[in-house]
């Protein structure tokens, strides 16, 4: 069958939708790509169809958003992207579906793909790659910018949540929206995070002893689990430099802040300390230019980009922002994780690792050396967090979500 696919985000939105198309076109189906433009050299490099959404400037502008990782504000920013490429992802599909040729598989925020399916009817599947995206009222995630004692019921943070609906992410993306979709002669979209689960089929990528499945998620949802994606980044093994330096030594404690980070410096300031404070050395992987401070010591090293798979299994413990994908491939390499959360899924994924006993959390503020350090230390000596580090690593042994997401969209499609 054809195969189109909608991804708009960051690398960690990226990465799994390159998985799998390169999954389905190794299954003989005709595939093509849609994503923002930085990214396709990387589909280019699993050889596979690629068509960009935007520029590159468009991105850059998007990543360099000041207000993108505040905890509140970042909605709007993210949705002003958003918005941007919704019209042009519309006009993509309308161009190049054909009934019946086959189905499209678009990202949470491709919201033109949503679109496509109410104007045109082409069949589409969502896939979710967070939690912090799937309602529910037994289980609601936890909001950025609203931290809540976890005493109150289900059904109270739930309520909270459809407020963030009605004067946080409503205002912030419906107005253009239905803007569109009244040029479109359809109705008004009331309610974003119900609207954006296609009808047909809907794929959560996480595994549901990571996440147990509700009573009230959509009934067109399957969970597949996590995507292991790294191998389709900026690079598919360690670099020289990086492989020397992880012989030379003790593990390293590994940081990162995202690929998209643009306001990491004091984050990775603080790395360098914790590391000089615990003795301990260090990995710094930043893509971008001033984030890591210059003249590091020997014993810490700056990469851009290392992939997660090759590089967290000879790491002592990962210290990261919180995103899905490198929480995925901390539990896969079985180590301990201290989160640092910014924005959007970053607060509900540290509660996860929390309640797993695999990791904690430290607030922005809180991230200074003398906290850090104390906190690594307990998460690399306490025997508890050893052991719940190696059940999961038992648990992602041998599983990858992609497979299982490839079977789902093929079954739309029957030969």
């Amino acid at each position: 069958m054809r195969v189109l696919l909608v991804a708009i985000g960051s690398h960690g939105d990226v990465l799994p939708f390159l998985a799998l198309a390169a999954e389905l076109d190794r299954r003989g189906h005709a595939v093509t790509l849609a994503a923002p433009a930085p990214f396709a050299p990387m589909a280019e490099r699993a050889g596979l169809g690629f068509h960009p959404l935007g520029t590159r400037a468009d991105y850059a502008d998007f990543a360099a958003e000041p207000e993108l990782w505040h905890p509140r504000r970042g909605v709007k920013a993210a949705f002003r992207y958003v918005s941007l490429l919704t019209e042009p992802t519309y006009a993509w599909l309308a161009q190049t579906w054909r009934p019946g040729e086959g189905i499209v598989v678009g990202s949470t925020l491709s919201l033109g793909a949503r679109v496509a399916q109410d104007k045109l009817g082409l069949p589409l599947a969502t896939v979710h790659l967070m939690p912090f995206l799937v309602e529910s009222r037994h289980a609601p995630p936890i909001l950025p910018g609203f931290p809540l004692p976890g005493f109150l019921p289900p059904r109270f943070r739930h309520w909270l949540g459809r407020g963030a609906d009605t004067y946080v992410i409503g205002p912030a993306v419906l107005p253009e929206l239905n803007a569109f979709r009244a040029r479109l002669g359809l109705p008004p979209v009331r309610r974003l995070r119900h609207w954006w689960n296609s009808p047909l089929r809907v794929l959560l990528t996480f595994a549901d002893w990571f996440v147990p499945p509700q009573p009230d998620w959509p009934a067109q949802a399957v969970q597949v689990g996590f995507p292991l994606a790294d191998r389709f980044g900026d690079a598919d093994d360690l670099s020289p430099d990086l492989a020397a330096f992880l012989d030379a030594g003790e593990a390293p404690l590994a940081f990162t802040y995202g690929s998209a980070m643009r306001q990491g410096r004091k984050f990775f300031e603080t790395a360098v300390r914790t590391c000089r404070r615990m003795g301990r050395r260090g990995v710094l992987l930043a893509p971008q230019d001033g984030q890591v401070p210059p003249g590091l010591p020997s014993d810490i090293l700056h990469v851009p980009y290392a992939p997660f798979s090759r590089l967290l299994p000879r790491c002592a413990s990962l210290i990261h922002h919180g995103g899905i994908g490198t929480v995925a491939q901390g539990l896969a390499a079985g180590i301990p994780q201290l989160v640092v959360p910014v924005a959007f899924d970053h607060f509900d994924e540290a509660q996860r690792l929390r309640h797993l006993g695999v990791g904690s959390a430290l607030s922005q503020r809180r991230f200074t050396p003398r906290r850090a350090a104390a906190e690594i230390r307990r998460l690399l000596t306490a025997p508890q967090v050893a052991g719940a580090c190696a059940a999961v690593r038992a648990r992602m042994a041998g599983s990858d979500g992609v497979p299982a997401a490839c079977d789902a969209l093929e079954s739309l499609h029957p030969a």
